[in-house]
């Protein structure tokens, strides 16, 4: 009987690969919504939202990874699943303290951009929010 196929993780940022693991399955948020991709997925492109990357490890059937991933795309092809961010770290490497202050800060500087009518700065502020919140989110995992 044939091994059955397993997925490659792949999670790099300008910092280097953040994870590497093979997986069953792997299931992401794309600007179209979720995908859940499996071995044998036919190749595909998709820019990915603030949100978190889940992983079903092939070594632990029982234990599933959350990454917080701050953007970037994804690329599947030949039982590859490369993720290309800004930046993304695993639960384990959050840093919670620093994401509730990031989260405080973001919250007052919209609060600002609203008074200042100032539209740029205030998208900016909730990308920057929205950043901190993943981080805590996926930090509880």
């Amino acid at each position: 009987m044939a091994d059955k196929p397993v997925l490659t993780v792949n999670i790099v940022t300008p910092d280097g690969i953040i994870y590497n693991h093979h997986a069953t399955m792997i299931i992401v948020n794309a600007l179209d919504g979720q995908l859940g991709i499996m071995p044998n997925h036919e190749p595909i492109v998709a820019p990915l939202q603030i949100d978190e990357v889940r992983v079903k490890r092939v070594d632990q059937s029982d234990r599933e990874d959350a990454i917080a991933v701050n953007g970037g795309f994804m690329e599947v092809s030949g039982n590859v699943a490369s993720i290309i961010a800004d930046s993304a770290e695993r639960e384990r490497d959050i840093d919670v303290s620093r994401a509730q202050l990031a989260e405080h800060r973001a919250e007052e500087n919209i609060k600002k951009a609203q008074e200042k009518e100032d539209t740029d700065e205030l998208q900016r502020a909730q990308i920057k929010l929205k950043r901190a919140m993943n981080r805590i989110n996926v930090s509880k995992h």
